[in-house]
């Protein structure tokens, strides 16, 4: 110690309160020692905090007269903070003569002093431990998760505002022991085989899980990916072939088959989700089984061996992946009829998971340990935080209103031996223009309807003027010259002449929005009027906008034509099959 800390109080090494106690042979955390000072040491007052030192300055204490007649005769406060002779508080500590008149107060036994900073100190290694431990799980999670770049094929979007579209991507190759006898040959990336895509309302009340046939005959377009070596590389697309090729086939990513979903459905797709056959054993012993029911028994000597009688079950790992990829122990062998099983088994699997699993801390960590192994996904949600927010706004969803449903096929009519379908020309575009337009396929009550209640109330209130309306109007369809013709629609026929044509919108959108200041009401609920707007397409910001800024009307996929009513559905196609996850059904 130098010459001019020489005197003062050593610092206290937190490690040095820590005594043997000889008595106990346990260590015991002491703070009235510490390195260099004696037991009678005086101990420094504890600094105020900020908040006590504004109180103070800002408001010094206001003394009555008895309170100074008594501090009169006990003795001043001293500059130092101590009292003088007779004061209660020496800086001599037990030295100090006791106050004459008034007892002396007896000193405390250590015990309990001792026990409290035992505790305490037990519970700060405690709490340390945790926080550890959460780290190391948490690094662990982040550690597990496997992402790919797909470049502009995922939408993007938040998580916390508008629907989400995420596509479920199950490949069909056979990596490890066991899976000798399912999908795609070993060492190969496989194919797009078992696929969802699922919608979840903006409103969150609601969410349908489409499936889409594997041997579905369609187009799948030309495909932007990203190289190992950092690269971009077009992929040409192909015309009418299977679904399943939209992923894997000539070195065609996630984003591919993303963005053929997209050009079928009509939907943006935000983000994606893949997984192999070895996440269904994984994830299902992950949550202790999944529980079905069969109103036949199946059995399955060639294939997938798997061998049921007629009944309820709960199967995990190798029979769960044996009961999703069976198809030969069914009736007529066929892969719709597989996916009506499919659909069932996530539906059971996700009533599992919510009435079971979360209340379970250890089969949560399973599920989350096994899940973020197995799952690739979009560099987008590849994080913990991510996945978690997702999972928060999927956890909104009450299991009744998750609806299962397949994209409606019919028999391909260019073969003679039915081997492949395509899309049901009449009902698949009803389903299509259901999910653009946020239209739940369960009934969902009134109370969960307020935030589509309060959307349409946007359209209530006053209307402006056609010629007071000013609006930039962008083409974000497919449509070539969309944006033009409907600025030439609207000056000419209906005297919306402060309008303008700004080309190409950034990037493609599925439904049409008009963004508008809280100011510019009048003018948005007129130009709805005229082009046949939903509620939902209004957009309104929070801030008025200038007295020359215009709305802004970005055209979507579902732009039909100029002066064609935008307006979607506002209830669900009739006669299309499909399963609550809610429900428990055998299948048959």
């Amino acid at each position: 110690m130098d010459a001019q800390n020489r005197g003062r109080a050593e610092e206290i090494d937190p490690a040095d309160q820590w005594v043997l106690n000889p008595e106990t042979g346990h260590y015991e955390l002491r703070l009235e020692q510490s390195a260099g000072q004696s037991p009678a040491a005086p101990r420094a007052r504890k600094a105020p905090s900020r908040a006590q030192a504004r109180e103070r300055t800002a408001a010094p204490r206001r003394e009555v007269p008895a309170q100074r007649s008594r501090r009169a005769a006990n003795g001043s406060r001293g500059a130092n903070g101590s009292r003088g002779a007779g004061g209660s508080r020496d800086s001599g500590g037990e030295g100090a003569a006791p106050q004459a008149g008034r007892r002396k107060r007896k000193a405390k036994k250590p015990g309990k002093k001792k026990a409290l900073l035992w505790t305490g100190g037990v519970m700060g290694f405690v709490l340390v431990g945790v926080s550890v431990g959460a780290y190391l799980v948490y690094d662990r999670l982040n550690g597990n998760i496997n992402s790919v770049d797909v470049g502009d094929a995922a939408n993007g979007g938040s998580l916390k505002d508008g629907p989400i579209n995420i596509l479920i991507i199950g490949t069909d190759i056979r990596t490890g022991e066991g899976n000798e006898d399912y999908g795609d040959r070993q060492n190969t990336t496989g194919h797009a085989d078992t696929t969802f895509l699922f919608h979840v309302s903006e409103d969150r009340t609601n969410a349908t899980a489409l499936s889409i046939p594997r041997d579905l005959k369609t187009d799948i377009p030309d495909c932007l990916t990203k190289q190992p070596d950092g690269t971009d590389k077009v992929i040409p697309g192909k015309k009418y072939t299977k679904f399943n090729e939209s992923f894997g086939v000539s070195g065609r990513d996630p984003g591919c088959t993303m963005r053929t979903v997209s050009a079928i459905t009509g939907l943006p797709i935000h983000h994606f989700m893949m997984a192999d056959f070895n996440a269904v054993k994984t994830l299902t012993t992950a949550i202790g089984g999944v529980d079905v029911c069969l109103s036949k028994p199946i059995k399955d000597d060639n294939y997938s061996k798997l061998d049921l009688p007629a009944g309820n079950h709960s199967i995990e790992g190798e029979e769960a992946l044996a009961f999703v990829r069976n198809r030969h122990g069914l009736g007529n062998e066929s892969d719709l009829d597989r996916i009506k099983m499919q659909q069932q088994f996530i539906a059971s699997m996700i009533r599992k998971m919510k009435e079971d699993t979360l209340g379970s801390p250890k089969r949560m960590l399973d599920l989350a340990d096994a899940a973020t192994k197995a799952l690739t996904v979009n560099k987008e949600i590849a994080g913990i935080p991510e996945l978690t927010g997702l999972a928060q706004e999927l956890g909104k969803i009450n299991l009744k209103n998750i609806t299962f449903m397949t994209i409606p096929v019919i028999d391909n009519p260019a073969e003679t031996v039915k081997a492949t379908v395509v899309v049901d020309p009449v009902k698949a575009p009803e389903v299509f223009s259901a999910l653009q337009n946020d239209v739940s396929f369960t009934e969902v009550k009134k109370k969960e309807k307020a935030a589509k209640s309060k959307q349409a109330a946007l359209l209530k209130g006053a209307r402006a003027q056609a010629s007071e309306v000013r609006v930039d109007v962008y083409n974000g369809s497919d449509t070539p010259g969309a944006a033009q013709r409907t600025l030439n629609w609207l000056q000419v026929q209906k005297g919306v002449l402060k309008s303008t044509n700004k080309s190409n919108a950034p990037e493609k959108i599925a439904k049409t929005t008009l963004e508008y200041a809280p100011n510019q009401a009048d003018q948005a609920r007129k130009l709805a009027d005229l082009m046949g707007l939903p509620a939902g397409a209004l957009k309104k910001d929070t801030e008025d906008a200038g007295e020359m800024q215009a709305m802004v009307l970005t055209l979507g996929a579902d732009f039909k034509g100029e002066g064609v009513p935008i307006a979607g559905p506002v209830k669900p196609p009739e006669n299309v099959d499909k399963v609550e996850a809610d429900k428990k059904i055998c299948a048959k």
